[in-house]
């Protein structure tokens, strides 16, 4: 295990007018630890795709509290971490839900596990039905690309 250098915990509303603000709170959190511009990009695209996942998938009916989405964010001495967490209906087979093209939205293409994956070098997703779903995603800046 890496020692943790910095860290930050941001939570904010489950509303698409927030894909921006994670997108580059992410990339201004991790631009000092040595990735490259295409990085940060990478960086960006996979936690849109996990925060999208939150807004669109998490809270697909009106409930009474106002959903929201957590993002903690570490810089570690050789790795920048990232969880997006929500407290939403939870993924019943995240096995299933990882393949590509599998998604409960037929609007959607089922492609966001396999973006995060593509563009990270490890994602655990820890879910639980009725409790939330959790999506842990580690870069490297030395992974070259």
């Amino acid at each position: 295990m890496h020692a943790k250098v910095n860290h930050a915990k941001v939570e904010f509303d489950a509303i698409p007018g927030n894909l921006g603000f994670a997108r580059v709170a992410a990339a201004s959190f991790a631009a000092g630890l040595g990735f490259t511009v295409e990085d940060l990009e990478d960086i960006k695209l996979a936690v849109s795709e996990a925060v999208s996942n939150c807004i669109i998938h998490a809270y697909p009916g009106p409930g009474e509290a106002r959903p929201t989405v957590l993002m903690v964010m570490e810089a570690r001495e050789s790795e920048f971490v990232v969880s997006i967490e929500d407290k939403g209906i939870g993924i019943a087979d995240v096995a299933m839900a990882r393949k590509p093209g599998v998604t409960t939205d037929s609007e959607r293409l089922g492609m966001g596990f396999t973006l995060m994956e593509a563009l990270a070098d490890q994602v655990d997703v820890k879910s639980e039905l009725g409790v939330g779903t959790r999506v842990e995603m580690i870069f490297s800046p030395e992974r070259g690309g």
